[in-house]
């Protein structure tokens, strides 16, 4: 991933949000993480390059449309015994072309680079919901910070326009990364999946030594900056009352009160996988319960940072 200012790749724009900082917000996901989550809702964030979704529901068959095929200059679209399309991923090399003549959109490419002054403009539509709801714009991905240089811009901007600002962040990035994006920031969200080294690795695919020493530099840099802790809360993972004080006993070690919000693992990313050709792994999981999550919730507030 290049580290232009001007320029970076989003893969999704969602406005009216209500869950990811103050107010009515508008969220830009960024493409690209470096932490391979079994469990991720956004595959489509995973890969810093665009993607090629197909879904087969939206295709209207050979009979009618043989566009794709056509002009895939890789000879990855294959056609199916029931008549409509299908690509070969080890062929496909994302290039676009398909999804460009798509006249269904069955397949759509995922991922548009965009200026800092386009996304600007998008967010700035909603300017009044904002005004008065005290909302704005939150940047997200992915890990957005794989695109540092762009991020800071963006947050500059926003702030620049009166616009309230707020980040999401795995942790997983260089600290003068992460300590020049919450210089713009007014609202940090920061993931804490487990403390434990070896399952942080197995759930992730990597350590999170770099994740909480960042987390206790951000605290000590930033003592302005609400910092919103959050741990998604993964059956098998981390969805003990053990795996929950544990997090929390590191939480009391840091400089400063931080909130703390736990949320409950769903699925609801199930399909993307397929649509991406990849093999989603916690297929048949089944979400906490709600009497988990409140037990768990209940657990974390009694035990709060004095202050949080």
């Amino acid at each position: 991933m290049d580290r232009d200012t001007q320029r970076g790749l989003v893969f999704n724009i969602q406005k009216f949000s209500l869950h990811d900082g103050a107010g009515i917000r508008t969220l830009v996901f960024l493409k690209g993480c470096p932490l391979a989550c079994r469990w991720c809702a956004n595959p489509e964030g995973i890969s810093p390059a665009v993607d090629l979704a197909y879904d087969p529901k939206k295709c209207i068959g050979t009979k009618e449309c043989v566009r794709c095929r056509d002009v895939c200059e890789a000879d990855a679209i294959r056609v199916r015994k029931d008549g409509k399309v299908e690509v070969d991923r080890e062929r496909c090399t994302s290039c676009g072309l398909c999804a460009d003549v798509c006249p269904s959109r069955a397949l759509d490419g995922v991922g548009k680079w965009m200026t800092a002054e386009e996304v600007i403009r998008v967010v700035e539509e909603d300017g009044s919901f904002y005004a008065r709801s005290g909302g704005g714009l939150t940047v997200s991905g992915g890990e957005p910070l794989l695109q540092a240089g762009y991020v800071v811009e963006l947050l500059r901007k926003a702030q620049g326009r009166g616009i309230h600002t707020a980040l999401e962040t795995s942790g997983l990035c260089p600290w003068e990364d992460l300590e020049r994006a919450c210089g713009q920031a007014n609202q940090v969200f920061f993931d804490v999946k487990t403390v434990d080294p070896e399952k942080h690795r197995q759930g992730t695919g990597t350590g999170n030594e770099r994740i909480l020493e960042n987390l206790r530099r951000l605290c000590a840099r930033f003592s302005g900056i609400p910092v919103i802790v959050r741990t998604p809360i993964i059956p098998g993972l981390n969805d003990t009352p053990a795996e929950i004080t544990s997090i929390l006993a590191f939480l009391r070690t840091l400089p400063r009160a931080v909130e703390y919000e736990l949320l409950p693992y769903h699925g609801f990313g199930e399909p993307k996988y397929e649509q991406l050709g990849r093999a989603y792994r916690m297929r048949g999981l089944k979400p906490p319960s709600p009497e988990q999550m409140a037990a768990l919730r209940k657990l974390a507030k009694e035990s709060a940072h004095p202050g949080a």
